[in-house]
């Protein structure tokens, strides 16, 4: 897993509360094997017409939001279904970081686990950063060591994160990464049960 440090980029408004999974990614493209390749298809039924073309009214859709690496969304994003293809579509849409005053707990995980860092921030951090954004002022630094969201003027948004999930993402560590690191104990550990199912 690449490891998440600090982020500087343009974000995009999502102001819709109890955005589901399946509005993310809807569930007739989750056919796929692979981790990638579902960025097309994020948010399809609100990204594009009937006939295949971009909806004009969908936010993302729009001009400024193009290139946006940071999604800040209405709570309780992520909620619906525990599929763990929401966030592979965020990732691969380009997003990095999706803040928001609250995620399912399920969706929660599943970004952590892959990468995509979510930031919690409380109703009133919540209500001036979207002021600020509706603003126009889309350019945020999202500083995980230091755990802060900085606009372009020096406002400042601080957030907390599990310390156990702030070292994963910091050090690019997965779940495997983390076993591994315990290698000697877990050989030592087989090697004593072993001599002791033999004798």
């Amino acid at each position: 897993m690449q490891a998440f440090k600090k982020h500087r980029g343009k974000a995009v408004l999502l102001d819709r509360e109890n955005v589901d999974t399946d509005q993310i990614i809807p569930k007739q493209f989750l056919k796929r094997i692979e981790k990638t390749g579902y960025g097309r298809f994020a948010f399809h039924n609100w990204r594009y017409l009937e006939d295949g073309s971009a909806n004009p009214a969908f936010e993302l859709n729009a001009p400024q939001a193009k290139n946006a690496t940071i999604l800040i969304a209405g709570e309780n994003f992520g909620c619906g279904s525990s599929r763990e293809h929401a966030p592979w579509a965020l990732q691969d849409y380009g997003f990095q970081v999706v803040i928001s005053e609250s995620f399912a707990d399920i969706f929660h995980q599943n970004c952590l686990k892959n990468g995509l860092l979510p930031v919690v921030l409380g109703k009133e951090e919540i209500r001036g950063l979207k002021s600020y954004a509706k603003a126009g002022k889309l350019s945020f630094e999202v500083d995980l060591e230091n755990q802060f969201v900085q606009g372009e003027q020096g406002q400042k948004w601080t957030f907390t994160i599990d310390p156990y999930w702030k070292n994963m993402l910091i050090n690019g560590y997965d779940e495997i990464d983390i076993t591994l690191q315990y290698e000697d104990s877990i050989s030592s550990y087989e090697s004593a049960n072993g001599r002791q199912a033999s004798g």
